[in-house]
């Protein structure tokens, strides 16, 4: 371990930023797999539940070390407004996790980007060019094979990772503004405690006490997923966004593959392809933002907030 912490000091902003971003993509892997199995055995509201209360108890000793004033609130209705997508996205997304193939929910939530640059120039008065209107385009095309609309009835399960999607979007674009005012471990902190009585009500009537062996799953996706975001958060802080967007797409070969590993999933053909698709897209539309972000430093002085 002292070996593994000394050469990655050792390494360069750029480095860092990737192996962070790998860590991340990894933490994020294994705690979807923990998902599905805890919900095996519990309500997948429960699931949910137990998420957010274990990782606000992960969380203590990191508040206990930045101190209360780290997580004041500064824009009190927007950190709500986040809450209320945030438990959209996590319980439809969660659920998802356990109606269809890992790999297909995956090559869907690659989306996100697309609804964020379609929301901003909704919501946030942003302006969009012609390629990036094709890019968006494109990427609902990948959408569409994916889903194929007219060849297979859209279950409920895609529904759901669809409405995942849109809400982290949401939740994206909310973040955005709040950077502006408040700081990223109150962002992070708040979505928690909030998120802690919202998920609570709905897994009250489907109550029972977690196993053993489900209790371990529960603090592994806790501990997992809160790590996955710090490590998310940071490596977007050490490097430009465009040079770890390439990385995301490793999340459905890895998805793919423990799909096929633990519960015998076969991704088809065309998830991969419509994944690609809507990835090269979001790609291309990242690249495009960070490229109209830099033009204007010179003049601005001020950067956008990355997401």
């Amino acid at each position: 371990m002292v070996n593994i912490i000394r050469f990655f000091r050792l390494q360069n902003s750029q480095t860092k930023a990737i192996i962070l971003n790998i860590l991340s993509i990894v933490c994020f892997s294994i705690m979807v797999i923990f998902i599905r199995k805890a919900s095996e055995n519990l309500h997948i509201l429960e699931v949910v539940f137990f998420r957010n209360l274990l990782a606000f108890i992960v969380m203590l000793p990191i508040l206990h070390s930045t101190g209360l004033a780290a997580i004041k609130m500064n824009n009190t209705k927007l950190f709500f407004i986040r809450g209320f997508f945030g438990a959209i996205g996590m319980l439809a997304g969660f659920t998802c996790l356990t109606l269809i193939p890992l790999a297909q929910a995956t090559a869907i939530s690659f989306s996100k980007p697309i609804f964020i640059t379609i929301g901003a120039t909704i919501f946030l008065g942003e302006i969009i060019r012609a390629r990036r209107i094709a890019a968006i385009i494109i990427g609902m095309i990948g959408m569409l094979i994916i889903v194929q609309p007219g060849v297979n009835s859209l279950s409920f399960g895609i529904m759901l990772a669809i409405i995942a999607a849109l809400a982290h979007s949401a939740n994206g674009l909310i973040v955005k503004k709040l950077t502006l005012t408040d700081t990223p471990q109150a962002i992070i902190t708040w979505m928690v405690i909030i998120l802690i009585p919202v998920t609570f009500i709905p897994a009250i009537p489907v109550w029972q006490w977690p196993n053993f062996e489900t209790w371990l799953y529960l603090w592994g996706i806790a501990i997992l997923g809160t790590l996955a975001h710090f490590a998310w958060t940071k490596s977007y802080s050490m490097a430009e966004i465009t040079s770890l967007e390439s990385i995301e797409f490793i999340k459905l070969p890895i998805m793919a593959l423990l799909g096929w590993m633990i519960f015998s999933e076969i991704p088809g053909t065309w998830t991969w392809i419509g994944g690609l698709i809507i990835f090269m897209s979001t790609v291309y539309i990242s690249n495009r933002e960070a490229k109209a972000t830099n033009s204007l430093k010179p003049n601005e002085g001020i950067q956008e907030p990355k997401l």
